[in-house]
């Protein structure tokens, strides 16, 4: 199994889009690729940043979704800007 993890900065003054975002389209989207088996949005006590831990079947769809994620860019000018986008093999879990 593998492991997508993104780490998002988030417009603390606009926390409401953020959450909606996420659960209307993040999740959504992110749950319909190929080998996703389930993933945890994380966000900072001060709600300024956050991370999404992702795990998928093999490192291909892993990748495969990352690279689709980095694709889109940026959207200019929303609550959340995407920081960095890692793939980890798990090598563990309890």
């Amino acid at each position: 199994m593998y492991a997508m993890v993104v780490t998002v900065d988030l417009d603390t003054a606009r926390t409401d889009e953020a959450q909606q975002q996420l659960h209307e389209v993040t999740i959504p989207a992110v749950k319909a690729q190929e080998g996703f088996v389930r993933g945890a949005w994380l966000r900072s006590s001060d709600k300024s940043n956050g991370r999404g831990v992702l795990l998928f079947d093999t490192e291909e769809h892993a990748k495969a979704t990352a690279a689709a994620l980095a694709g889109q860019g940026q959207q200019s000018g929303g609550p959340v800007t995407v920081r960095n986008i890692e793939t980890f093999e798990v090598v563990g879990e309890a």
